[in-house]
């Protein structure tokens, strides 16, 4: 059936011609915004995970110019720790030279002394936009990664960067908790005394033969056998005197009995073997005239942690910084007492090989005893990582000097290594994050990037078929027209 009031034929090319036109409209829409999703109603969900997506990209640009700051605010530090360490070499030079006695040594701290300034001018300056990385004791966090979980939740990771405090301060004692328990002195002695210690031997002039040894630190005294015990004995000690062992004498016991001979050492910090055959009595060891202070082996050291020695009245006195052990207590101790000065009064540091327990050792060469205390408190604020370089003297203790400055270099070295570890850190997680954001930018694109060939293709076919549905809704048209021809 024909009807002029509807033309079936019209509405079919005309709805066909909308198709292609819509079809044609996004085609053209793609090509010109480069992107076959762009908007949510071309695909809610790709489109909303596109865009999760394109946030996190945006947040990992902003991770990656944290670290770039981050990267650059080490470097100074590294940098600083560096030329530190070799200003300490330096200052090591001169200290060198200052162990002998045929140089100006007043000459040669006035050179300590510029290098120390400069020093000082290095930490002050080495800060990148306001923060400097070797003054202080708190930890500085770079933010380094955006993590997303699988339930949507989002955290960020940081890397953690230790200060280096390479400061000279003293730090602050604390008010905190005692712990005065991890630091003892060595036998319960109180006091540093300069006349040493000594080992009685008991000669049995029966037992003796016609020669007769005693070896003393591993050197062998022979003496003659007398007419009797005593005389014996005075053979003894002369031969033993006689030898001339540094800081070794030998006298005759005083409790008026036969045969007793009394060997005394002086040695600081040098125990003394003394062992003798048949006929000889009393072998043993002579400990070193220094007094051993102990520090606690089964805990660890906490940043804030102040021990305290008082020699003669005088406190000297270390608090410990973030990651420190209990040899760097002992060190710093050390440091503290050989820059007090006091008359006499030498140290050194020694560990324990079989139990791990680090000591400081204080020796008194002065006639007067010198008492010994000790103490321990929480809560403090540290000393810096140069500690005891403004008292370094040449002009009073070279040899003291010589032994603090190792410390201070080994201090700069370690921060200059672990400036460099977090620096290399920190570069590996920035090339990573970039690395990470171009495969973020191509996932994305895989998503809702337009095939720009599918597209030209798909729009020269649309274009075709718009042109023929054209022309089908013009013919379409035109065919009520054939009705006026039954009516002529």
């Amino acid at each position: 059936m024909s009807s002029i009031l509807t033309n079936n034929g019209a509405m079919t090319a005309l709805q066909t011609l909308k198709s292609i036109n819509k079809n044609t409209a996004d085609i053209q829409n793609q090509i010109s915004t480069g992107k076959a999703i762009s908007s949510a109603k071309d695909n809610a969900a790709v489109w909303a995970i596109s865009k999760v997506m394109e946030a996190d990209v945006t947040g990992f640009k902003a991770i990656s110019d944290s670290l770039t700051l981050g990267e650059s605010t080490v470097a100074v530090a590294k940098n600083a720790s560096e030329t530190v360490t070799d200003l300490l070499t330096q200052i090591k030079g001169k200290i060198v030279a200052a162990q002998e006695e045929n140089v100006d040594r007043g000459k040669v701290q006035q050179d300590i002394s510029a290098l120390r300034d400069q020093i000082k001018t290095v930490v002050n300056s080495a800060q990148f936009n306001g923060l400097n990385m070797v003054k202080g004791t708190d930890d500085v966090n770079i933010l380094s990664s955006l993590d997303r979980s699988a339930d949507g939740t989002v955290t960020t990771s940081d890397i953690t960067v230790a200060r280096q405090d390479l400061t000279t301060g003293a730090g602050v004692w604390g008010g905190g908790n005692d712990i005065s328990g991890r630091i003892t002195i060595g036998g319960g002695a109180t006091q540093a005394e300069a006349a040493g210690n000594s080992l009685a031997l008991t000669l049995t002039h029966a037992s003796l033969g016609g020669s007769n040894d005693i070896t003393i630190g591993g050197t062998t005294i022979s003496f003659a056998q007398g007419a009797n015990a005593t005389e014996s004995t005075s053979n003894a000690m002369a031969a033993i005197n006689a030898l001339g062992l540094e800081g070794i004498t030998a006298s005759l016991t005083t409790d008026g009995s036969d045969g007793g001979l009394t060997i005394a050492s002086t040695k600081s910090f040098e125990d003394v073997a003394v062992t003798s055959g048949a006929g000889i009595a009393g072998d043993g060891t002579i400990g070193m005239r220094a007094e051993s202070v102990n520090l606690d082996t089964t805990t660890g050291v906490e940043a804030g942690d102040g021990y305290r020695i008082s020699v003669g009245g005088t406190a000297f006195q270390y608090v410990a910084g973030s990651g420190e052990t209990m040899e760097d207590v002992a060190r710093g101790l050390k440091t503290a007492i050989d820059a007090g000065g006091l008359t006499g009064i030498t140290t050194r540091v020694s560990q324990d090989t079989s139990t791990g327990q680090w000591s400081v050792k204080i020796d008194n060469s002065d006639p007067a005893a010198a008492s010994l205390s000790v103490a321990g408190i929480t809560g403090g604020q540290a000393s810096g990582g140069l500690f005891g370089l403004d008292n370094i003297n040449v002009t009073k203790d070279p040899e003291a000097a010589l032994d603090n400055i190792e410390t201070l270099i080994q201090n700069s070295i370690d921060a200059a290594a672990s400036f460099g570890s977090v620096q290399n850190r920190i570069e590996i997680q920035n090339d990573f994050v970039g690395k990470l954001m171009d495969s973020m930018k191509s996932g994305i694109g895989a998503m809702v990037d337009a095939d720009m060939e599918e597209a030209s293709a798909r729009l020269q076919a649309l274009q075709v078929q718009q042109q023929l549905g054209v022309q089908s809704l013009s013919m379409a048209n035109q065919a009520p027209q054939s009705l006026l021809s039954l009516f002529r």
